[in-house]
């Protein structure tokens, strides 16, 4: 009984864990991993603007390679920017100890990111578009999707400097509430133009999280149409066992 309850217990503590994030409206990502176009240049984004920081220990090269139909060549030259082997994880070159002084904590592997967020690609599309200026914290940077992260805005040359606009002051913490987010200074791509940057970067996060997903969802199209045909087949073999006795 007593291992009953702590289960439960922990369902409880996971699921009330699950829904802390901040009540930001989450905006539609819009997603397509079957869109193999998207998920190469959100590996190219990855590379270029987060695998120094962050790695994804859970692929490989070479799977990434093979799912979003580029070559071993394709990959060594853009995509691998530690000179790691083909096989290998996706590791960041960057050294926990530096990491950890440097930003205060070690950042964390994203492999599962998506898949650990309630909201999935949702939460990252939003968080990816929430950061703005706050010379209070020790970056320089905020994020009203998760407030006081150890994390500058790597994007903010394709979206602009973003500032917040303060409305009422929270009675609990007794600070003043964003009430929405503005554009101080333009970036170098339009607002659809780093709509697309940052869906492209949070397809491929998601395909990383689970990369036999596509071909999952392709599958289970088939094996739907199996279980149909099967139980077609089973209702005439019934009709005709039974057709004697009635």
């Amino acid at each position: 009984m007593k291992r009953v309850a702590a289960f439960a217990g922990g369902l409880l503590l996971s699921a009330t864990a699950l829904a802390a994030d901040p009540a930001v409206p989450l905006q539609q990502s819009g997603t397509d991993l079957t869109d193999r176009a998207s998920l190469q240049r959100g590996a190219q984004l990855f590379m270029n603007y987060c695998s120094g920081c962050h790695s994804l220990k859970y692929l490989r090269y070479s799977r990434m390679a093979e799912d979003l139909g580029l070559t071993e060549d394709e990959v060594m030259a853009n995509l691998n920017l530690t000179g790691a082997q083909f096989g290998s994880h996706i590791v960041s070159a960057m050294p926990a100890e530096g990491s950890a002084s440097w930003f205060g904590q070690v950042p964390p592997d994203l492999s599962l990111t998506v898949r650990s967020k309630l909201g999935g690609p949702d939460w990252v599309y939003t968080y990816l578009k929430s950061f703005y200026l706050d010379e209070s914290r020790p970056l320089g940077w905020n994020n009203t999707m998760f407030p006081n992260a150890s994390m500058p805005n790597v994007f903010w040359e394709q979206q602009g400097l973003q500032r917040a606009v303060y409305g009422e002051v929270d009675e609990v913490t007794g600070e003043p509430v964003v009430e929405r987010l503005e554009i101080a200074t333009p970036g170098t791509q339009s607002a659809a133009e780093f709509d697309q940057t940052i869906r492209d970067i949070t397809a491929f996060l998601q395909y990383a999280s689970e990369p036999i997903a596509a071909k999952r969802q392709a599958m289970g199209v088939w094996v739907i149409l199996f279980l149909v045909f099967l139980a077609f087949l089973a209702w005439m073999l019934k009709n005709e066992y039974w057709r004697d006795v009635h």
